[in-house]
């Protein structure tokens, strides 16, 4: 805690609001050990492995055939998630991006730095420039300054808004260059939603046609082991909440930008999610949820509808095939 009571601890800077289920949401009220008997009938098994990436926990559910070895492919998972931590996640002082942030270029970047970083430039233009993977001196003033029990003072947030704009970041293959000193780079609005993509293409590689995968935002491929559809319960803008809505069948991607994650004021005001022209917190929503055909696509287009609000997010939303976006207003 910070001086003044707010929560400040270590979290991914995009933070889901999605419950999501072990295969069908019935397994609430009829019990893991019912959906195995359901599956054993079948000839079929399911399995969960977690671990923790990106400052939380992360989870594989796979389904199969009864007796099938199902470990090739969760490791197949769980490695294709510490590639992309090598490559991008600031969780690690190693990691390809953090070195980046630390001497300001990066020779022979790592193909997957380079894939996600070409892609959120992508959406910062499209976008006008409220994905901006450039945000990070934001989220290190607004840190320092509630460890303080404090909020920046306008000459601070100036200061850092100068810092910050995507077209000052210089990128090849053989390269990567941050044009202005104290410039930072932040892929949190992206990665994870990177992630379910990269693991769920190992899975399919190894053959798995049903699955289940929690890597801070979700995906999923098929069915649960008991023949049921997979689901994902939309929650509430604040945590411990009933479920918004539940997407069923669940197949494809989905991903939440919430102001419940990091936050640096009680209210909800101040949190992890900025305007990249002013350095502060959008006001006019909790929540975005956006499904889309990858992982890539739903994490990032979430964030940008959450800086850009209900109108002009669904505008940016609806020029992507496949996608769809909820709204939950400030609470």
């Amino acid at each position: 805690m910070s001086a003044s009571g707010i929560r400040l601890r270590p979290a991914p800077e995009r933070r889901r609001i999605l419950a999501g289920a072990f295969g069908a949401l019935a397994a609430v009220a009829s019990g893991p050990a019912a959906l195995r008997a359901l599956a054993g009938a079948q000839g079929r098994q399911a399995a969960t492995r977690a671990g923790l990436a990106f400052g939380t926990t992360v989870s594989l559910t796979l389904a199969g055939a009864r007796g099938a070895d199902l470990e090739p492919a969760f490791r197949a998972g769980f490695a294709a998630i510490r590639a992309v931590e090598a490559a991008a996640s600031l969780y690690r002082p190693d990691s390809a991006l953090a070195r980046l942030n630390r001497d300001g270029s990066l020779d022979d970047p790592d193909p997957l730095l380079v894939e996600q970083l070409r892609f959120a430039l992508d959406l910062a233009a499209a976008s006008g420039g409220a994905f901006d993977p450039t945000v990070q001196p934001f989220w290190t003033l607004w840190a320092e300054a509630a460890a303080r029990g404090e909020r920046p003072d306008e000459r601070a947030l100036i200061e850092a808004v100068a810092r910050v704009g995507w077209r000052e970041v210089e990128i090849s293959a053989g390269a990567i260059r941050l044009a202005r000193p104290g410039m930072g780079v932040t892929l949190n609005g992206l990665v994870q939603g990177y992630a379910a993509d990269r693991v769920l293409a190992a899975l399919a590689a190894h053959g798995i046609a049903d699955a289940f995968v929690d890597t801070g935002e979700f995906g999923a491929l098929g069915r649960h082991a008991d023949g049921t559809p997979w689901r994902l319960g939309i929650g509430g803008p604040r945590r411990g909440g009933d479920l918004a809505a539940v997407i069923e069948p669940f197949t494809g991607f989905a991903a939440t930008s919430g102001d419940d994650a990091t936050v640096f004021s009680v209210d909800h005001r101040d949190h992890h999610i900025f305007d990249p022209a002013t350095g502060t917190s959008p006001q006019a929503l909790s929540a975005v949820t956006v499904t889309a055909p990858s992982g890539l696509l739903a994490d990032a287009l979430s964030t940008a509808a959450f800086v850009l609000g209900p109108e002009r997010g669904a505008a940016l939303v609806v020029r992507y095939p496949g996608c769809a976006v909820r709204f939950t207003a400030k609470v």
